[in-house]
């Protein structure tokens, strides 16, 4: 048995890696210690494909015990959009007994120092990586999405995203010296001299409440972030989502336990049926904290209510792309296509408006009508998702009834250009997979601006035809402004449009990406590199990640002494 992970010992296993981290922020250049690739795993401790699959199905119908003081009830059922029942049940908790055990581990944890606390974490997100065979099949069958992305973006992409936060967690810290002699003249006589200590300090526990369609990807920033600061973090997870996020704290209570620290800076709070305990938990005084990726009605009201917190939010946007023109109209066409129809458009990067000018845009190929160009986008999707076998790759299983009722519902607010077909999955017969619909809009229209001005969630995209490109340009300003964006995307040869769109985008604060053909999607980020929303528009109240993310999680408190 390996003996238990000392300060020094975690410090010389993983400084190096955070030392990377640091630079890769800095530099904001390509970096990423965890493997995409499902073959890179089975060495050196880690679960190879076959071991990781059997790991998850021996969690199938247990019960998770995690440990923690206060568990007066178990909890569960999970469903698979695929079609399969989980089974695992987790400890409900009393939460008066649950948080003060949780706040009586933060002096340690606070004492022991930036470096130690970034380290730990590092420890927490190795062992994660370790099992990332097991955690892609507890995202897969959470999520909906299909297996190699529930691999990626459940795994190293999310990994990445937790040490992302890790090292901008540090680098807020350590800004601060630990101390400082501070001496000042006084002429003739002694000069006046003090030491000054300067302590980072936690604001509480913080309360993390999961998503349904991403439980890691969107959990592990806001996680890490508030434990590498200092926090207690008290893991609400979404109850169709819950197990990827029970096997985070499960692993990081057994590191946290075996550093020395008490287990109890993170615990699980799942709930029963209906029981709806996110309200009840965010109004907690003890709760400092708050990280939340959902809807934006409960989004406003914890921004409104949870006064005694500092709340991040990441909600519902209207994402747009203007279409102006181009010169790779078929890299044009493609790009669109996948990024509509990855994971059934479930992701909340995915675009919902194509604002197209009614006379149409210049292509390499010549001139293309509104009608056309829209039929041409339509065969693109058609055609990437032709195949069934592709198609169940790309799409995924439809995360949750309220999605399919989107869908079915979104064919009578327009002409339907590209309607949606279900695709039988081989494996999971009772899995819910369905392509993308694509509906025509009058951008001029009352009551189309209705439907294109609210968040469709889900496989749903709308062609909006607008009088021009530069009406579009500013349906595009009055988008992100009123409704928020999460990705913005423009396709132009144009200069001055190209002009007119980035500068809405910086007054606006929206992300923008331009003339995407090739195999960047716009629904997609990097960690390290690319910045997740922006915390400037409505979309969302913070940016995975920056400064601004985790510096206000503690505060620096100083000590001063006569020197």
């Amino acid at each position: 048995m390996a003996a238990e992970p000392t300060a020094p010992d975690l410090i010389a296993r993983h400084r190096p890696t955070l030392d990377q981290a640091l630079e890769a922020i800095r530099t904001r250049a390509y970096w990423s210690p965890h493997p995409e690739h499902p073959k890179a795993y089975g060495d050196h401790g880690s679960l190879d494909a076959a071991a990781g699959k059997a790991a998850f199905d021996a969690l199938l119908g247990t019960r998770l015990d995690l440990g923690q003081p206060g568990t007066d009830d178990w909890v569960g059922g999970e469903v698979s959009p695929y079609g399969v029942e989980l089974g695992v049940t987790y400890p409900h908790a009393d939460v008066d007994v649950l948080l003060p055990a949780m706040r009586a581990g933060q002096r340690a944890w606070r004492d022991a120092g930036a470096e130690v606390r970034a380290v730990t974490c590092l420890e927490i997100l190795k062992r994660i990586s370790d099992r990332t065979h097991e955690f892609a099949h507890a995202v897969m069958h959470t999520s909906g999405q299909a297996f190699m992305m529930a691999f990626q973006a459940g795994g190293p992409h999310a990994q990445d995203r937790g040490l992302e936060a890790v090292a901008y967690a540090y680098a807020e810290q350590t800004r601060t010296p630990d101390t400082a002699e501070w001496t000042k003249p006084q002429g003739k006589r002694d000069p006046l001299a003090l030491t000054k200590r300067f302590t980072p300090v936690p604001r509480g526990v913080a309360l993390l409440i999961g998503c349904n369609t991403f439980p890691t990807w969107n959990g592990y920033p806001g996680l890490f972030a508030s434990l590498a600061t200092g926090n207690a973090v008290l893991v609400k997870p979404h109850p169709r989502a819950v197990l990827p996020l029970a096997l985070t704290v499960r692993i990081a209570r057994e590191v946290l336990a075996e550093a020395g620290f008490a287990a109890d800076l993170v615990a699980l709070a799942a709930e029963r049926p209906g029981e709806g305990i996110a309200k009840t938990l965010a109004l907690r005084p003890e709760i400092k904290i708050i990280d939340y990726t959902g809807s934006t009605a409960f989004g406003d009201w914890l921004e409104d209510n949870a006064r005694q917190a500092q709340v991040y939010t990441e909600k519902a946007g209207v994402n747009t792309v203007l279409v102006d023109s181009t010169d790779d109209y078929r890299g044009m066409l493609s790009n669109l296509a996948f990024s509509l129809s990855l994971y059934s458009g479930q992701m909340c990067t995915t675009p919902q408006n194509l604002l197209i000018p009614r006379d149409g845009i210049r292509t390499d190929e010549g001139p293309r009508g509104y009608d056309e160009v829209v039929t041409d986008l339509a065969r693109s999707v058609d055609a990437l998702l032709g195949d069934d076998a592709r198609a169940n790759a790309l799409l995924g299983a439809i995360v949750n009834p309220d999605v399919k009722a989107r869908l079915e519902a979104a064919a009578g607010l327009g002409e339907v250009a590209l309607a949606s077909r279900e695709v039988p999955h081989p494996d999971f017969p009772d899995a819910v997979v369905r392509t993308p619909v694509i509906v025509k809009l009058d951008g001029a229209k009352p009551d189309d601006e209705a439907a294109y001005m609210s968040e469709c969630f889900g496989p749903v995209s709308f062609a909006v035809a607008v009088d021009s490109s530069a009406e579009g340009v500013e349906l595009l300003r009055r988008t992100i402004r009123d409704k928020g964006a999460m990705t913005v995307g423009a396709y132009t040869s144009d200069a001055e449009v190209e002009r007119a769109v980035e500068e809405v985008c910086l007054e606006e604060a929206a992300q923008l990406s331009l003339n995407l053909t090739g195999g960047v999607y716009v629904n997609q980020t990097a960690a390290f590199s690319d910045f997740h929303g922006s915390g400037g528009n409505p979309a969302a109240s913070a940016a995975l990640t920056d400064g601004a993310f985790v510096a206000n999680r503690f505060r620096v408190v100083e000590v001063r002494r006569e020197a």
